[in-house]
């Protein structure tokens, strides 16, 4: 699995115009689930996104989790992260799972992280999603298990 994780303000996702989720605060995380990848690398995502410190304390250091700032969470589904473009310029998308072993694998993820208590919402998998995002910072942060 692999996850650009990014702090961020208000942010919005839409589907053919209508408004399918919106956080106030905290992380728009876009996953991508790659051929191979199980239960095992989902545990391990959940884990790392929710204790991730990387909102400011008191003293203006990166020291608090998501949860611990009342944030919620922005799940979004992306293949294309798992897009290979080491030859030639048309990405090869290979790597990533198909679909219908992949959405489990998402939803999965989503569950475990809500298991933290954390509030996370979602897009629609496979959708044409269009989202407003307000970077914070910006902080962004690639994991890959």
């Amino acid at each position: 699995m692999k996850a650009v994780i990014q702090r961020v303000g208000r942010t919005r996702l839409s589907v053919d115009g209508k408004l399918i989720s919106e956080i106030p605060f905290g992380l728009a995380v876009y996953l991508g689930v790659k051929v191979g990848d199980g239960k095992k690398q989902a545990e391990q995502l959940a884990k790392k996104v929710a204790a991730l410190r990387i909102f400011e304390d008191d003293n203006g250091k990166m020291n608090l989790s998501v949860k611990e700032v009342g944030g919620e969470i922005l799940l979004i589904s992306q293949f294309t992260l798992c897009g290979d473009c080491s030859h030639g310029n048309r990405p090869s998308f290979t790597l990533a799972e198909r679909p219908e072993k992949a959405q489990p694998l998402y939803e999965y993820t989503r569950d475990l992280i809500s298991a933290f208590g954390i509030t996370v919402k979602c897009g629609v998998f496979g959708a044409d999603m269009k989202i407003e995002q307000y970077n914070d910072g910006p902080v962004t942060i690639i994991y890959e298990v």
